[in-house]
Order: structure tokens, then C-alpha cells, then sequence
């Protein structure tokens, strides 16, 4: 498989969405976590080019294999904080749309309160949106796994 586009999108997409990474990362969310909600996000939707670049961006950051092995089973494992569970509950329901899941409940979303301001929580919501972004263009112009961006 080939990709389709040798090149970057347009600049002024390029620069909004760098804007958007810039916003998300200013909210106060720990950066790896917010790797970790990348990866989650990126394995739900079957991006390699994503999924890759989560765990190479993770491990950088320090993130251990033990947790990175574990992220596509993070329910099932002790290796996540009350946190990172919430943040990836709320990833897997905003993300899971296509499947008939019911979304994020009230539940969820109270449970993700708990542990993150308005600020946060936008920001976590974002991320998962760029994400869902980036799955779907790779997806479509069958970008590659082994890049970092």
C-alpha cells in the first residue's frame, strides 16, 4: 500500500491545527496522558500511522511498555491511576460512535469531572477530536505507519 499524498496538506490547515495542539496543550492536562487518550483513540479507530506515533511520542516521554502494552486493555490491568481511567473511558465513548455505544453518559462525563476542571476537560474532548481527525485523514490518503509528526 502506497500512500496517496507525498506532501502536507495546506499551510493554513496545518497552521489551525497546530493552534488547536497549542490550546489543548496549555489546558493543563499532563502531555502524556493526553498521549495516552492518542493512542486509545487511535487504536479504537485503526490508525497505524496514529497508534505508532502515540507510543513513540509516549515513550519519549518516559511511558512505560508495561503501560503501553496495556492501553488497548487498560479496564483489565492495575497500571492505570483513577485518572487516566476516566480520561480513557471518556475517550473510548467519544470515540466509539460508529459501533452503536451509547456516547458519554452523564456517568462518564461526572466521572471524568471528578478529576478535571472545564479547561481540562475541553481540552481532553478536543484532543480526541484532532485525533478522530488525523485516523480518518490518514485512513483516507493511506499514510504510512513508522512517520513521527
Amino acid at each position: 500500500m502506497e500512500p496517496r499524498l507525498k506532501t502536507q496538506s495546506d499551510p493554513d490547515v496545518t497552521g489551525a491545527v497546530q493552534q488547536l495542539y497549542k490550546a489543548v496543550h496549555a489546558a493543563g492536562v499532563d502531555p502524556l496522558l493526553l498521549e495516552l487518550v492518542h493512542l486509545r483513540a487511535s487504536q479504537i479507530n485503526g490508525c497505524a500511522p496514529c497508534t505508532y506515533a502515540g507510543v513513540q511520542n509516549a515513550k519519549r516521554q518516559g511511558e512505560t511498555d508495561d503501560r503501553l502494552h496495556s492501553v488497548v486493555a487498560w479496564r483489565e490491568t492495575p497500571f492505570f491511576t483513577e485518572p487516566e481511567r476516566a480520561a480513557l473511558e471518556l475517550t473510548e465513548a467519544a470515540t466509539r460512535i460508529q459501533d452503536g455505544q451509547p456516547g458519554v453518559t452523564d456517568e462518564i462525563w461526572a466521572a471524568a469531572a471528578e478529576h478535571f476542571d472545564e479547561k481540562q476537560l475541553s481540552a481532553i474532548v478536543t484532543h480526541i477530536a484532532l485525533t478522530g481527525f488525523f485516523n480518518r485523514v490518514n485512513r483516507a490518503i493511506r499514510e504510512q505507519a513508522g512517520k513521527t509528526w
